[in-house]
C-alpha cells in the first residue's frame, strides 16, 4: 500500500512542482494582481478562477499570498485564492480523476465543493473581516523598504540601469532550484501520509475504522481530522483517499480532499506566522463549517444518485 501510493502520486507531484516553480520565476505578482477586479464580487470570482490558471500547491500558497497582499490584492480575494488555489487547478483535477476512475463524480464533487467554499468564505471575509490581516512586523518592514526605494528614484534608476537582467539560463536554473526544494518539501509529507495509510490498511481492520467514524457525520469528522493531520499535498491526497473508498462514504472522501488542502497542520503553522491570529481563526472556522455542510449535502446527493 505504501509503495502503490508513492508510485501513483509521484508523477503528479513532479508536474505540480515544475509548474509552480515556473510561475514563481517567470510570472510576476503584478500580472496576477492586475487580473483582480476592484468590485468585490468580481474580485472573488476572479480569485477563484486564478486557482484554475495557476496551479500553486498549498505548500507555497501562504508565501505567495503574502506577497500578493503586500502588492495590493484585497484580503477577500486573497482569502478566496488561498482556499481555492490548492484544489482548483488542472493538475489536481487530473490526479483526482485518475485516482477515482470508477467514480468520476467524486472528482467533480471535489472541484465544485472547493469552489463553493472558497467563494462563500471570500464573501464573508469581505463583509465581516478587516482589511489588514498581515502581521505588523512583516508588513512594516515591507512598507519601510518601499519608502526607501521611492525616496531615491534617481539612484534606483541608476542601479537598475547597471544591473543586467537575468539570462534565460539563470532563470531556468532558478526555476529548477525552486522545483527541487518544493519537491523535497512536499515529498516528506507524502511519504509520511503513505506510511500512515499503509499502517492503517495493514494493521487496523476496516470494521474498526468504520466504528471510529460511526455514521455519515462521524465519518466526515474523522476524515477531515485525518486530512488536517496528514497535511498531504493536494496533487497526491486523492490516491490516499482512494485507498479508503471501500471503508468510508463518498461524502467523507470529498471532505477529506477539500478540507485537507484548505487547512492542514503545516499550512496552519505557516498562516499563523504570516497572518494575525484572529484572521486565521476566522478563515479556519469558515473552512471547517462550509466543508462539513457542503460534503454532507454532496454525500446525500451522491447516495441518492447511486
Amino acid at each position: 500500500m505504501f509503495i502503490s501510493v508513492i508510485l501513483e502520486a509521484m508523477p503528479f507531484i513532479l508536474i505540480g512542482v515544475l509548474i509552480s516553480a515556473a510561475l514563481q520565476v517567470f510570472v510576476s505578482e503584478r500580472l496576477i494582481r492586475g487580473m483582480i477586479p476592484r468590485h468585490p464580487v468580481l474580485g472573488i470570482l476572479a480569485a477563484g478562477a486564478l486557482g484554475i490558471l495557476f496551479p500553486i500547491c498549498e505548500c507555497g500558497m501562504v508565501p505567495a499570498i503574502r506577497g500578493l497582499i503586500r502588492k495590493g490584492m484585497p484580503l477577500h480575494a486573497a482569502s478566496t485564492f488561498i482556499l481555492a488555489g490548492p484544489i482548483l487547478n488542472p493538475i489536481v483535477f487530473w490526479s483526482t480523476l485518475t485516482a477515482f476512475r470508477a467514480r468520476p463524480e467524486i472528482a467533480y464533487a471535489r472541484m465544485g465543493l472547493a469552489l463553493a467554499v472558497a467563494l462563500v468564505a471570500g464573501l464573508v471575509i469581505y463583509r465581516f473581516a478587516g482589511k489588514d490581516a498581515l502581521r505588523e512586523t512583516g508588513h512594516g518592514r515591507n512598507a519601510i523598504s518601499e519608502r526607501k526605494r521611492g525616496s531615491d528614484p534617481a539612484g534606483a534608476n541608476d542601479r537598475g540601469a547597471r544591473r543586467k537582467a537575468p539570462s534565460k539560463l539563470a532563470k531556468l536554473s532558478d526555476m529548477m532550484g525552486h522545483a527541487v526544494a518544493e519537491f523535497f518539501e512536499m515529498g516528506k509529507y507524502l511519504i509520511f501520509g503513505a506510511i500512515v495509510v499503509g499502517l492503517l490498511q495493514a494493521y487496523v481492520p476496516q470494521g474498526q475504522l468504520v466504528a471510529l467514524g460511526h455514521g455519515e457525520g462521524g465519518s466526515m469528522l474523522l476524515m477531515m481530522g485525518l486530512g488536517f493531520i496528514l497535511s498531504l499535498c493536494s496533487t497526491s491526497d486523492a490516491f490516499v483517499a482512494q485507498s479508503f473508498l471501500t471503508t468510508f462514504s463518498a461524502g467523507s472522501l470529498v471532505a477529506f480532499m477539500v478540507f485537507g488542502p484548505m487547512l492542514n497542520l503545516k499550512s496552519l503553522l505557516m498562516m499563523l506566522a504570516v497572518f494575525k491570529t484572529r484572521f486565521v481563526l476566522v478563515l479556519a472556522s469558515l473552512a471547517f463549517v462550509l466543508v462539513y455542510a457542503g460534503a454532507w449535502l454532496l454525500g446525500v446527493w451522491m447516495r441518492g444518485g447511486g
